[in-house]
């Protein structure tokens, strides 16, 4: 792993139900899911995976402002807030 899993802070997605399954807040899928780590650093490392067999998890780094989009998204509002420094939530609607 090329960043600290252990020592990052980890966001796991929200979820609803749909009245048949669960889907991801992130993704609109129910196979297919996202969770975030904000590095100790402050590094933002968008992780995806799913569970489909045969797929490959992956960790990729994420911009700040898309970040706090997804925070947002996935009903960590206070967090986003916390990072948004230049008021990119200002424009965003749920």
């Amino acid at each position: 792993m090329w960043f600290n899993e252990e020592s990052a802070t980890l966001y796991k997605e929200a979820t609803y139900h749909d009245g048949r399954n669960w889907i991801s807040k992130a993704t609109g899928q129910q196979w297919e899911h996202e969770a975030l780590f904000v590095t100790k650093g402050g590094k933002f490392i968008l992780n995806r995976y799913s569970n489909y067999q045969g797929t490959t998890e992956t960790y990729e780094a994420m911009q700040k402002e898309d970040a706090i989009l997804w925070l947002a998204r996935n009903e960590y509002g206070d967090e986003a807030e916390s990072f948004d420094d230049s008021g990119i939530l200002s424009s965003y609607e749920a």
